[in-house]
């Protein structure tokens, strides 16, 4: 059955996302995605060709994009430059149009919400913090640990474990395919946003519901 379907009334918590979700960050990623281009000698990408590619697990994106296979450390290299790159132009990101108002929107009617992202826990809570968001959320994760799959799903039961949340209440509001295979295979719902790093198409193929942004999700989740 398609997420779609689910009924809004049994939602009482939203996961959000953060990268291309409550950030506007996806000339910073693509950036980043170009200068490790530019080391391994191949030309630059648009966004409209890295939303078609993007996924994770990362290595095997990584390859398909250098059109060859990582050596042994060069993974590393990459990790390194990429962020090096996109740390450069995270001061030019804002967050997402509507963001904080639509934290607000769904506190004031009730609901709670949290933020869970892949990037790491040291790098993203020192983000929250400095754009006074943490009042807003009941916990903030960012990667605390690595898995075999490069999933966010771990994660997402260990969040809402740690916080006592069934997860038949929640939904997760992210950008990308895995933020919906995450939510279902942790039990939760999803809604996925059209403003990150992956096509529309794609995300609609997950099944899930595709809006235009996170004001839109909240208000898909309220009945508007």
């Amino acid at each position: 059955m398609a997420e779609t379907n689910f009924d809004r009334h049994d939602i009482t918590h939203i996961v959000w996302d953060w990268n291309g979700t409550l950030l506007d960050d996806n000339h910073a990623n693509l950036a980043a995605v170009n200068a490790v281009c530019e080391l391994f000698g191949r030309d630059p990408v648009e966004m409209d060709y890295w939303r078609s590619v993007f996924r994770r697990p990362l290595v095997p994106c990584y390859e398909e994009l250098l059109g060859r296979a990582l050596e042994d450390g060069e993974w590393k290299r990459v990790e390194q430059l990429y962020d090096s790159s996109y740390l450069e132009h995270l001061p030019s990101c804002e967050l997402t149009t509507g963001v904080p108002d639509v934290l607000h929107e769904w506190a004031r009617g009730g609901g709670t919400q949290s933020l869970l992202s892949m990037a790491a826990h040291d790098h993203l809570v020192p983000l929250i913090t400095e754009r006074g968001l943490v009042p807003h959320f009941t916990r903030v994760d960012g990667r605390q640990f690595e898995t075999e799959d490069d999933s966010k799903t771990e994660h997402l039961v260990r969040h809402l474990d740690q916080q006592g949340i069934d997860p038949s209440r929640v939904v997760l509001v992210g950008d990308i395919d895995d933020d919906a295979r995450a939510a279902r295979e942790a039990g939760a719902r999803s809604v996925l946003v059209a403003t990150g790093l992956m096509s529309r198409d794609r995300l609609e193929a997950t099944g899930s519901l595709v809006v235009d942004s996170p004001v839109a999700a909240v208000a898909a989740l309220r009945g508007a």
